[in-house]
């Protein structure tokens, strides 16, 4: 494996993509049986399903801000937890998706803190993320 092909299957962008330096260094996580190589690790996926079930087991809704459309389409994406903020409008998780896929965001999240507690840590990324 060539240094841009293990680089790209770490998450990092191929020569000559833009992109942050958080995605750069994430393990990429294709599906739910790839595991994280250690507690704290930075994860990246664009799977449905790992952001999904990353969600569910943390009781977060698919969610956009208030405030942030434009024109009819919906505004920045984030997961509501425990449905606590009044900023944010619920959506579908079809809708949601639909618009990450569309969008070519990527999802960075941690599964644990380095102590090996849980983690809610997660940040949704675009191409041009610093």
């Amino acid at each position: 494996m060539n240094r841009s092909d293990e680089a790209a299957s770490q998450g990092a962008p191929r020569p000559g993509e833009t992109g942050s330096k958080s995605l750069y260094y994430a393990q990429r996580i294709c599906s739910l049986g790839d595991e994280p190589e250690c507690d704290g690790r930075s994860l990246v996926t664009t799977s449905h399903e790992v952001i999904r079930h990353w969600a569910t087991r943390r009781n977060a809704a698919p969610a956009t801000v208030i405030g942030t459309e434009y024109g009819d389409e919906p505004g920045v994406l984030r997961l509501d937890f425990d449905a606590a903020s009044p900023n944010l409008r619920h959506v579908d998780w079809r809708e949601w998706l639909a618009i990450f896929d569309q969008r070519e965001l990527a999802f960075l999240y941690q599964e644990n803190r380095s102590d090996g507690s849980r983690s809610d840590f997660f940040r949704i990324c675009g191409p041009r993320t610093p």
